[in-house]
């Protein structure tokens, strides 16, 4: 009995979510984030350089520039923005196919996670290397 009510209930919140055109929002704006990290990420027109030389190499008030300074640091950040977006075009799948938006699910989570540690990891030691 109560596994009926909870596939009607997210029929229901589904059918809802479709009507609101959330799914397509959804999808656009993963896509766009997706396609934002992957030309920064393969420096596509000297983006990558561009953000580099203009944004993660200056200071933020009294911090120094950290690992996103670095070429290395600003592939493994571009691969957190890909993440995050493949996560949202996940989610907007689900709907529609489930299995594909719960694999994109799936992996973009093991992606960020592996990137968030590369990233800590490459902070800490670039803060280290700042200091006197």
């Amino acid at each position: 009995m109560m596994q009926k009510f909870r596939t009607n209930a997210c029929r229901v919140v589904l059918a809802t979510v479709r009507m609101l055109g959330i799914v397509s929002a959804t999808l656009v704006i993963g896509a766009l984030i997706a396609l934002i990290g992957v030309v920064l990420l393969l420096n596509l027109a000297g983006a990558g350089d561009y953000v580099i030389r203009h944004l993660t190499s200056k200071y933020l008030g009294t911090l120094p520039p950290g690992f996103a300074a670095s070429k290395r640091g600003f592939s493994v950040y571009a691969i957190l923005v890909v993440s995050i977006g493949t996560f949202f075009v996940g989610v907007a799948l689900a709907a529609a196919v489930l299995w594909l938006g719960l694999a994109l699910l799936g992996v973009s989570l093991a992606v960020f996670l592996a990137a968030s540690v590369l990233a800590i990891r490459g902070e800490v030691a670039t803060a280290r290397g700042n200091k006197p």
